[in-house]
């Protein structure tokens, strides 16, 4: 079904970006890592604007020197709203949107604040509300070694059930998920997602989320569940875990275009390589 530009930008956004950026540094020595220059511009405006055509306001989790953030911005950007909390302690993603929590009404996306991607969100949020999901992930399939690095989702099945969402992200992704039971259009079933697992050893599969969630309210009782893990943090991660052991809804979306998280100075200037490559800055 056809959506408006109105409907389209009906939901609200949360940005987590309150993290002091330390493998970001010299650049974050004096800066919060959100508006370190990327391409010419603050990394945070890259993702406002990959925001801007889902959505009609955005929370900004701030931290580490958030009143740079809030000096730089104020309260819109390019006609998106734009409001900040602030949390107090890094304790992770799961604590970070629950600093959001009193300022979401509904479904929401969600999208780290130091990822830079070109693609269309509307793609997502339309499949959240098709289908009723509790989670809707962006998602891709990346090598092995890259898998080791992040979150990867642990798969059941056959191993028919999850289109290759490789090869750019060009890939289709047709499948109903419930509590993670994927089935094709006629109704056969197809690969489960089981779980998810944060930087394993030995990862289970090679189909990552990239940092970008339609979520409904129920990820905010699923966050306070989360336990501090060894690094005193709570991952948002283990929040969907928990919702999939509860038989929460899944959905999963293929990444059409490019996602690039900006974690260190070269990571900078691959992206900064990427958007001059194609005309963007």
């Amino acid at each position: 079904m056809a959506e408006g530009a109105g409907e389209r930008r009906a939901v609200q956004a949360v940005v987590p970006a309150a993290g002091e950026g330390t493998r970001m540094r010299p650049l974050t020595a004096d800066r919060p890592k959100g508006l370190v220059e990327v391409a010419g511009q603050p990394l945070l405006a890259h993702v406002f604007d990959a925001l801007r055509p889902v959505a009609r306001e955005c929370v900004v989790v701030v931290g580490y020197r958030g009143d740079q953030i809030l000096d730089r911005f104020g309260s819109t950007y390019r006609g998106l709203d734009l409001t900040y909390v602030r949390q107090p302690e890094r304790r992770g993603l799961a604590d970070a949107l629950l600093q959001a929590e009193p300022h979401v009404d509904g479904d929401f996306v969600s999208l780290n604040g130091d990822n830079v991607l070109r693609t269309d969100l509307g793609n997502l949020v339309a499949r959240h509300r098709e289908t009723g999901a509790d989670v809707t992930a962006l998602v891709e399939r990346v090598s092995p070694e890259r898998a080791r690095k992040g979150a990867v989702f642990e798969l059941g099945g056959d191993g028919s059930g999850v289109t290759d969402a490789g090869d750019g992200g060009r890939g289709t992704h047709d499948s109903d998920t419930v509590a993670g039971r994927e089935t094709d259009t006629a109704g056969r079933n197809r690969q489960t997602i089981t779980g998810i697992l944060e930087k394993p050893s030995d990862p289970p599969s090679t189909l990552v989320p990239r940092g970008c969630y339609a979520l409904s309210q129920r990820v905010f009782d699923a966050c306070r569940r989360v336990s501090s893990g060894s690094t005193g943090e709570r991952e948002l991660t283990d929040a969907i875990d928990l919702m999939l052991a509860a038989g929460h809804r899944l959905e999963t979306v293929p990444l059409q275009g490019w996602c690039h998280n900006v974690n260190t100075p070269a990571d900078r200037e691959q992206v900064a390589r990427r958007l001059g490559n194609t005309g963007e800055g």
